[in-house]
């Protein structure tokens, strides 16, 4: 078991002014990705978020170079993250970076990179 709340940060780019349909896909990929992310490194936690409700909180940013940032200052605290890079099928030129879907992972720890950003 571990200690603490785990939960699991989905950050959108606000600048980007997706569709909400469009936003919901993007968040649902990067809740995925970094889920696998996850189970892959520590099926522990993986396994608590899945037993505990699977707490998401989707916050944004208003910038790629934010996005990017977060997900380095994840990378580097070990959190595994994921970056959601779209197709460019509909809305967005291809490869266009959507969403960076962090943990599921202590609380605590997100909290560090994540903590002062506001909710969508």
């Amino acid at each position: 078991i571990v200690a603490g709340e785990i939960k699991q940060v989905l950050v959108v780019r606000s600048d980007l002014k997706m569709g909400k349909g469009k936003l919901a896909a993007q968040v649902a990929h990067a809740s995925l990705m970094s889920y696998f992310e996850v189970e892959r490194k520590n099926k522990e936690i993986a396994k608590e978020w899945l037993s505990t409700g699977e707490k998401k909180i989707v916050v944004k940013v208003g910038s790629e170079e934010e996005l990017k940032r977060l997900y380095e200052d994840a990378k580097k605290e070990g959190i595994p993250c994921a970056l959601v890079h779209d197709a460019g099928l509909t809305q967005l030129p291809p490869n266009t970076i959507t969403v960076l879907g962090i943990g599921p992972w202590e609380e605590e720890e997100i909290d560090k990179i994540t903590g002062n950003l506001k909710l969508v």
